[in-house]
């Protein structure tokens, strides 16, 4: 038994389905998904393109509302939350990180780092985004915009604003997908050590083995439905 299946469930998700509708088709993204993460842990999702990993992503992220079943985050029913609610869980309980960086190209890194808490209304923003910069070991690039950043860099600044509001979920959406091997090794050792040092929650969609090697768990979809779970 690992040290896993002694902490508590922080996401919880019971018979998910997503069902989109294009004009008179049906699309069935999620088919009753079962799923548990978690406190603490580091788990991968993966799977072929279109077996529903994007969209179970974007629910747990409360970016996304299921057509039925029920998703628990922390114990809150998350159906039941208005958009406001929502709102407020996406920029204090979760980060995201995504592919594509999704950074602001006319800002400094600082400022990326900082948006989140002009969000949120926060005090002492420019403070805590040098700060969550520095963690990602950035301090000395605050002032350059993405433009001026290599891919790995600015994927470390995406991370840091993940990570500036403080959330307990980090979700990262291929964060090795526009990296070489190399960075992308050096930006899983940048999530690995975050995660370890202030007990995150993590969970990471990717395609590649590299990534899920260094996971507590992987959870592999296929046509919508949890084909099967391995641990390393």
């Amino acid at each position: 038994m690992t040290a896993s299946n002694h902490r508590s469930g922080v996401i919880e998700v019971e018979d998910l389905s997503k069902v989109y509708h294009l004009g008179e088709t049906e699309v069935h993204a999620l088919r009753g998904v079962n799923l548990t993460v978690t406190e603490g842990e580091m788990m991968s999702i993966m799977g072929p393109s279109g077996s529903g990993k994007s969209t179970l992503m974007a629910i747990l992220g409360c970016l996304d509302t299921p057509t039925s079943g029920l998703y628990r985050l922390a114990g809150t029913d998350v159906s039941r939350l208005s958009d406001r609610q929502l709102a407020t869980i996406r920029s204090r309980q979760i980060g995201f990180v995504f592919q594509t960086f999704n950074l602001l190209p006319r800002a400094t890194a600082l400022e990326n780092v900082e948006l989140p808490l002009l969000y949120a209304g926060a005090s002492k923003r420019r403070q805590r985004a040098r700060a969550a910069l520095e963690a990602v070991g950035l301090g000395d690039r605050a002032r350059h915009r993405p433009v001026e950043l290599s891919g790995g860099e600015q994927q470390r600044v995406a991370i840091a604003r993940a990570l500036v509001n403080e959330p307990a979920i980090i979700l990262a959406d291929e964060p090795t997908g526009n990296l070489d091997s190399k960075t992308g090794d050096e930006v899983l050792d940048i999530l690995t050590t975050l995660h370890q040092e202030r007990g995150l929650t993590l969970v990471i969609v990717t395609h590649e083995p590299r990534v899920t090697a260094r996971t507590e768990r992987t959870v592999h979809l296929l046509d919508g439905r949890v084909e099967r779970e391995e641990r390393p």
